[in-house]
């Protein structure tokens, strides 16, 4: 079947079983091209292991995707709404090298593609990228967050099971698949939105994630630099004549002085830097990027002064009003004429950066916050399960329709003191997850005038009840929105014993920073304690599985845990703890 049009790509899709997707961009905090540098120790031991802190940006790409027979089909929406494609790659070996070999705009698409097929057994693929917020050519890696989309959507289309790094590896083999001369801290953007320490030690690669104490309030500056002056090639080819020993008898000294800046310099810059993320110390780490900044330029330039000298980047750096407005800054990527950085003191003091960058130095930016989460904005509720313990009753009756007496003296169906709490906390939208069978009556309970409220309630349909629980919470997913999300178990009830009446779904939502995060109640036989606030895990940890009280429905929940456990990102417990307030009964 060939697409002529978006419209009849998406009219396919919507026949298919599709997967939502999100990759953000990359920017790098320190460490600039000591990704290449610390792969030559292959060759040369005396060399230090690279090292650079790099983070996922708040921008991305969006997209769905599901599988075809026998054709990779790829569309894209950029940040200015241009639409290219659908364009069709037969899947192929041969056919996907020579589209990866082009350089053309799908070709780290065609590149990730070849890798997979080659690797595993897949058929085809539709990938509809219909909204990116990420800018091309910022040094913020869209090619990269094109290539990991891409290995993103097959290892969840197809189920590989790639581990996160997995998917990092088949994006970079795919970007070096085409003339791209991309280094290997570029697919770290497979880690979300959050700050990554990577060593490179010939071919090992260690990532270790790290956690933020402030938000980084980031301005990229356009710096509209000629190609004479921001020529990456140039700028690589030339750095990496010092690499794996000097070979240059006139050239000698300056190699050395690069493997300094690369080995030494900055790894302690980078230490320095992780220390300043650690305790939240944004001067600090302000004035490492001014120090990088200067030892590039003493330490770099006389190797490519043509490219380095960078004369938009030091008027930019030396400009005096933005000094009060920021904490450092440095240039992007490769250096050269690109992009800069700046590290803002706030959220106004970006504002300021920006309006002074723009109206003095006529240069465009970019604003770019790192460590700020999306808020949660809609919850979902799984109410389409058959209760074994309430048979008979809930033959006739969904338990989620259950009337209960709540604390206010009223005779409430059970599913409706879940959504109250929901609506309390201010959450846009509810989705309730029904049987067929029970849509109407749902249907007629949330239908005006008998409820009203701010939320937008939705029902999704789901496979016949025979099929796991599970997989019935894995196919709400792509009917909701992709955001933060809060999973309210539709056959449970959650009450507050908390001083002020502070309702379990406030509580969990107040324990929210951007990780994902997971409430559960350790619970003796005769015993309740109060809920716990404890990170997601997969599967979740032994010692909760003996805690549920007899009679409840323990297996049921632990599957639903399990099943999207996968999905949810793991969090330190030193985050989450002292967390815990308020109870939760199970019921309904």
């Amino acid at each position: 079947m060939a697409f002529s049009a978006i419209e009849d790509l998406e009219e396919y899709m919507a026949s298919e079983r599709t997967v939502e997707l999100f990759v953000p961009g990359r920017i790098c905090l320190m460490g600039e091209h000591s990704d290449w540098a610390g792969s030559y120790r292959r060759f040369n031991s005396s060399l230090l292991p690279g090292m650079c802190l790099v983070s996922g940006t708040n921008q991305g790409l969006y997209a769905r995707a599901c599988r075809h027979p026998s054709k990779l089909i790829v569309t894209s929406i950029d940040q200015g709404g241009n639409v290219c494609g659908p364009t069709e790659f037969s899947m192929d070996p041969q056919a996907l090298l020579a589209a990866a070999a082009t350089g053309d705009h799908f070709s780290y698409v065609a590149g990730v593609a070849y890798q997979i097929l080659v690797r595993c057994h897949v058929s085809g693929l539709v990938l509809h990228n219909y909204k990116t917020d990420l800018p091309a050519r910022k040094g913020l890696s869209s090619s990269a967050a094109a290539c990991v989309l891409a290995a993103r959507a097959f290892n969840r289309v197809y189920d590989l099971k790639l581990t996160v790094r997995g998917e990092m590896d088949l994006g970079y083999h795919g970007e070096i698949t085409t003339p791209s001369q991309c280094g290997r801290m570029d697919q770290c953007c497979a880690f979300g939105p959050r700050p990554v320490l990577m060593t490179f030690d010939g071919d090992r690669l260690d990532c270790e994630e790290l956690s933020l104490k402030s938000t980084l309030h980031l301005v990229i500056v356009e710096l509209d630099g000629t190609k004479d002056t921001t020529d990456t090639t140039v700028i690589l080819q030339r750095l990496t004549k010092c690499y794996p020993v000097p070979d240059d008898d006139a050239q000698r000294g300056v190699h050395r002085c690069v493997h300094e800046l690369l080995g030494a310099i900055n790894q302690r810059i980078v230490r320095a830097a992780m220390a300043a993320l650690d305790c939240g110390d944004m001067a600090a780490l302000g004035a490492l990027m001014d120090e990088a900044q200067e030892h590039f330029d003493r330490l770099a330039t006389p190797l490519c002064p043509s490219q380095l000298t960078a004369p938009n980047l030091h008027r930019v750096l030396r400009h005096e009003p933005l000094r009060k407005h920021i904490f450092g800054a440095k240039g992007v990527g490769s250096q050269g004429d690109g992009c800069a950085q700046l590290l803002c003191r706030s959220a106004t003091d970006a504002e300021a950066a920006m309006r002074i960058v723009e109206t003095e130095l006529g240069m465009r930016t970019m604003p770019l916050q790192i460590g700020a989460s999306r808020p949660v904005g809609q919850a979902v509720v799984p109410a389409a399960s058959f209760s074994a313990a309430s048979f008979p009753a809930s033959r006739t009756t969904p338990p989620a329709l259950f009337p209960l007496l709540d604390a206010d003296g009223i005779l409430k169906p059970a599913i409706l003191l879940l959504v109250e709490q929901a609506v309390d906390a201010r959450l846009a939208k509810v989705v309730i997850v029904v049987s067929p069978e029970h849509k109407g009556h749902f249907e007629a309970l949330f239908t005006p005038p008998r409820h009203t409220s701010s939320s937008h309630l939705l029902m999704a349909r789901l496979p016949p009840r025979l099929q796991r629980y599970a997989e019935k919470i894995r196919e709400v997913g792509a009917k909701v929105e992709l955001a933060p999300t809060l999973l309210l178990l539709g056959d449970h009830l959650y009450t507050t014993a908390h001083p002020e009446g502070t309702s379990c779904v406030r509580q969990l939502l107040a324990a929210y920073t951007g990780t994902s995060v997971m409430a559960l109640q350790r619970t003796a036989e005769a015993q309740p304690a109060p809920a716990q606030f404890l990170p997601a895990s997969s599967p979740p940890p032994r010692s909760l599985l003996g805690t549920f009280p007899a009679g409840s429905r323990a297996p049921a929940f632990l599957e639903t845990v399990n099943a999207l456990a996968p999905s949810l990102e793991p969090v330190l417990p030193s985050e989450v703890r002292g967390l815990s307030r308020g109870r939760s009964s199970g019921g309904a």
